[in-house]
């Protein structure tokens, strides 16, 4: 039986009426850019995060981008951001002449360490960036006690409906930022983006960098960008949001049945399965083992048509483009090991508990 990594027809199926007609709507009244459409989103978005403002923008990439550009990052300063992540995360500081300022990650939940984080505050870090990655958040009592007054803007770009202690991420640092993509937790049919705030003097000028730093008609008192989230991507995420719950409940209840599949194949000793740990609202955007011989692991199965994905396959300090920062193979080691060993195992909400057991099947065979 083949197994997808991700099937999104399975998703919109039954919200394909829903999605046309507002769709159908849009096309009738020809009002495009932002307007009713994005303002309704943003509403509704800040009510499920619980934040008192959303900024929809046109990308996750743009909403790290822009959150910089709102605090004045430039050539100079030094942004904290984990080593083991997308690219996006160290992509954004680069790109403002700023300098990425890699940290190891906890080899539990994969997001930053703290102690890291604190040996590398230095007089120029003017962000810590901390990514809730694979739908966990970060450990952001930790984060915050250590940041002090250096703004915290969190990642938040796989980790939609997670929360730490109650708190929904986005909602804790000084911005949040999240992605659309099509594969997370709720995507669009596109790229698409938000920045989240509770400052209203930081969430008005995220609104005018959003529109190339405009205050006024054709009055640019700084230079922003063209940011705006299409209004055809903010209707679509409309019908979907009051899904992205049981969607999320889905993905839960898919872990944990794997953590029974692979107990009842004996291979709790040679596969490492993700930990959701308490407090931290685990969402998994990824389900992602660690397995010896993963390369091996991963052709095998996808022989058998099982989906699987590594994420990450190169550490960031790693990366050609940053080789001028000067960083060494075996400089960050637990990200660099976890490079070496994750593998992401599908586990979307619309999958059916066969498909799971070919899963753990598939790997079971494999190590026998």
């Amino acid at each position: 039986m083949a197994v997808p990594l991700l099937d999104l027809t399975r998703q919109y199926v039954p919200l394909r009426d829903d999605i046309l007609a507002v769709i159908d709507d849009l096309c009738s009244s020809q009002r495009f850019i932002l307007g009713q459409a994005v303002a309704d989103f943003e509403t509704e978005a800040a009510e499920v995060l619980e934040v008192e403002h959303t900024v929809g923008v046109t990308s996750g990439t743009d909403a790290l981008l822009i959150a910089l550009m709102a605090l004045g990052i430039g050539r100079g300063d030094e942004v904290i951001v984990p080593t083991f992540t997308f690219f996006a995360s160290a992509g954004v500081v680069h790109r403002l002449g700023a300098t990425p300022v890699f940290v190891d990650v906890d080899p539990v939940d994969y997001c930053l360490s703290i102690d890291q984080v604190r040996e590398a505050i230095s007089p120029r870090t003017k962000a810590i960036m901390p990514v809730h990655l694979f739908g966990q958040a970060a450990d952001m009592d930790g984060l915050m006690a250590v940041a002090g007054d250096i703004p915290v803007i969190e990642d938040c770009a796989q980790a939609w409906g997670a929360d730490f202690k109650g708190q929904q991420v986005g909602s804790m640092g000084l911005m949040g930022a999240f992605s659309f993509f099509p594969s997370k937790n709720l995507g669009c049919f596109g790229d698409g983006g938000l920045v989240t705030t509770n400052d209203a003097g930081v969430a008005a000028n995220l609104r005018e960098l959003r529109m190339h730093g405009q205050s006024g008609p054709y009055l640019h008192p700084k230079v922003g960008g063209n940011f705006r989230i299409d209004a055809l991507q903010a209707e679509i995420l409309r019908v979907k949001m009051p899904h992205a719950a049981g969607w999320i409940d889905g993905r839960r209840r898919h872990a944990a049945r794997y953590s029974e599949l692979f107990a009842n194949a004996g291979l709790s000793d040679t596969v490492e399965l993700p930990e959701a740990l308490e407090g931290r609202g685990h969402t998994f955007n990824q389900y992602v083992i660690r397995a010896p011989r993963r390369d091996e692991l991963r052709a095998h199965l996808n022989e058998r048509g099982i989906g699987c994905g590594v994420y990450y396959p190169l550490s960031l300090h790693l990366q050609p483009c940053f080789a001028e920062l000067g960083y060494r193979e075996g400089q960050l080691p637990i990200s660099e090991q976890a490079s070496r060993e994750v593998l992401a195992l599908p586990v979307f909400g619309e999958l059916s508990d066969d498909e799971l057991c070919e899963v753990v099947e598939g790997i079971a065979t494999f190590y026998r």
